[in-house]
């Protein structure tokens, strides 16, 4: 990834950004087929764990590369 991941939990706006997103409802996608990067709630609020989401990232890059 080109930018360094912030050091605090990353909200669905911080990916669609990241990512350049269509728009949040791709990550809740993502969330429902269990496709995209680990989230967890904080009561009504998802967040992403930035190390969660390079393994992620990392993981994509691999299947590419095989």
């Amino acid at each position: 990834m080109a930018t360094r991941l912030p050091v605090r939990y990353l909200t669905p706006d911080d990916l669609v950004e990241m990512f350049d997103l269509p728009s949040v409802e791709t990550l809740y996608q993502w969330r429902r087929k269990r496709v995209g990067p680990r989230g967890f709630r904080v009561g009504r609020h998802l967040r992403y764990d930035p190390d969660d989401v390079r393994t992620w990232v990392e993981s994509l890059q691999e299947e590419a590369a095989a």
